[in-house]
């Protein structure tokens, strides 16, 4: 079996490119190296998406199921944990090999976000000694959360997005190393009117316990002090690998993300990428904008595949 396209990636933007795709009636094939998802699920499940056209906050993991409800409903082949290794010329077509199988293709949308990614660390005393016993990376489900002392590591949207979470329904300190945050406006705002204790231009020294974590040590101004804690959360960004790009023959811009055109073509012929792997000018990461390029990719490749006389 040939597909007309097969979409390495199944986060927001490789969802929508599948189902763009299905919409033009394209034999769709969605690989991923993971879980369905993307950093939807793998870093911020319970984080509340507010800025996504239609919805005055959805839960990210809710937006995820459904993306991935949509894109199945259509008839997109769905495949979880198949990691992409080559992408190889054929006969008129591409082939896609996986550590499980081969797939032929007429086209290619690469849609891997950061690629295989890792929670950056804080690279504390304290910090690797505790991780899963009090010391995590991702905000836990919010019942999980009562009755802790939740310490939040980061000044993006996404740290205080955790925090205001974590607000509903326990005691939360937010610390901050510099003096201002990074994060949208609106979340700072609301972050003001919540009751968190914000620490700025602070840096974590240690995380303390005994068997679990008990608090931690801060310094700020030249000066320690220590902080109770039950529970760290540490988002402070991510460290990702992306060098299966440069085996795949894409040309790459100077920060190492993929060089595309106005209709998300790459320098490959019938392949094509979008979402948070691609940089240009201007370029804006958040869902919305790799929606947007999904779709102009997906119909991209179906003039491509198919030809249409109007193309």
């Amino acid at each position: 079996m040939c597909y007309d396209i097969v979409i390495i990636g199944a986060g927001p933007a490789g969802l929508t490119a599948g189902i763009y795709a299905r919409s033009k009636m394209m034999r769709t094939l969605v690989l991923d190296a993971g879980r369905v998802g993307g950093q939807l699920v793998s870093l911020y499940p319970e984080k509340g998406i507010r800025n996504y056209p239609g919805y005055e906050s959805i839960q990210a993991r809710k937006l995820s199921d459904k993306l991935y409800a949509q894109a199945e409903s259509l008839g997109c082949d769905i495949r979880e944990n198949e990691k992409v290794i080559d992408i190889d010329d054929g006969d008129e077509e591409l082939v896609v090999t996986t550590a499980r199988n081969s797939y032929h293709t007429k086209s290619v949308i690469v849609a891997i976000g950061m690629g295989t990614f890792k929670p950056r660390r804080m690279g504390c005393a304290g910090e690797q000694e505790y991780e899963g016993r009090g010391v995590t990376y991702v905000l836990p489900m919010k019942e999980d959360l009562v009755g802790n002392r939740v310490v939040v590591f980061g000044g993006g949207n996404s740290a205080i997005e955790m925090a205001l979470i974590a607000d509903t329904v326990t005691d939360v300190t937010l610390v901050h190393r510099r003096a201002e945050f990074r994060a949208d406006e609106s979340n700072v705002e609301e972050l003001k009117q919540s009751g968190i204790r914000c620490v700025m231009e602070a840096d974590l020294v240690s995380i303390n316990g005994n068997g679990c974590v008990r608090s931690v040590t801060l310094s700020r101004g030249g000066e320690t002090f220590d902080a109770e804690a039950d529970l760290v959360v540490i988002n402070i960004g991510i460290t990702a690998d992306l060098e299966v790009l440069s085996r795949w023959g894409l040309d790459l811009t100077e920060s190492g993300l993929v060089k595309v055109g106005f209709d998300m073509s790459t320098s490959r012929h019938g392949i094509f990428a979008c979402g948070d792997v691609v940089d240009y000018d201007g370029k804006y990461k958040q869902i919305v904008t790799a929606c947007g390029e999904a779709g102009t990719a997906a119909v991209a490749a179906y003039k491509f595949v198919k030809k249409p006389y109007w193309a």
